[in-house]
């Protein structure tokens, strides 16, 4: 669209190192991220301080949407997992864009919608899941969303971050790992996780219907 390119030409690009915050939570909005390249994961504050990752996102995902809303501030925090390039809109060119391209706002407006359903859904998983099952669907969230190389889950995460995603202790999500391999239904080789039985676990938590 013609009328797009405009503002594409005001936007900003960086490169944020691997495990560098480049969104503090709470901070005044500094307008909209793209991911161009790599990953990113998106976490809040919970109880006692602990981080809870909320998103996990790569290429082509957009990272401080729900700032827009009445706040103007961040309401997560972001860091890069991997070297990744970013670039940002600023919040005027937000929203110029918003105000003056109908066909964006609307693709926003669906963008929010599906968005509000993930959470809403994440939500009734923490309440009816138990903690073996939110590891399960954490393994079959990022290996659909990020693919397997070579028998691997393109992603790198800690186990700790597994935990965190899992709303769980990183010992709970050590041992059920653990179990989980001695089942055969995964491998490990370091950070990476690879899924050897997607049916298998699937039937662990389909009675929740959350694919």
């Amino acid at each position: 669209m013609e009328q797009m390119k405009q503002y594409v030409a005001k936007k900003h690009s960086f490169v944020c190192k691997k495990s560098q915050q480049f969104i503090t939570e709470g901070a005044p909005l500094q307008g909209l991220y793209f991911i161009c390249s790599g990953k990113v994961k998106t976490v809040k504050t919970g109880i006692n301080g602990r981080e809870q990752i909320v998103r996990l996102t790569k290429n082509g995902d957009t990272i401080g949407f729900r700032g827009f809303g009445t706040s103007k501030r961040y309401l997560i925090g972001a860091y890069a997992l991997e070297d990744t390039v970013l670039c940002n809109f600023s919040n005027e060119t937000m929203m110029e864009i918003l105000q003056h391209i109908p066909e964006f706002t609307y693709a926003l407006m669906l963008f929010y919608a599906e968005e509000l359903n993930k959470s809403e859904n994440n939500i009734r998983k923490i309440a009816h899941m138990n903690v073996r099952e939110r590891v399960i669907d954490l393994l079959l969230y990022i290996h659909r969303k990020f693919g397997q190389i070579d028998g691997l889950i393109d992603i790198e995460l800690s186990r700790k971050e597994i935990a965190d995603f899992a709303g769980t202790t990183e010992e709970q999500a050590i041992r059920i790992l653990s179990s989980l391999k001695k089942e055969a239904l995964i491998k490990t080789e370091g950070k990476r996780v690879g899924i050897l039985r997607v049916g298998e676990l699937r039937s662990e938590i389909i009675e929740h219907k959350y694919f």
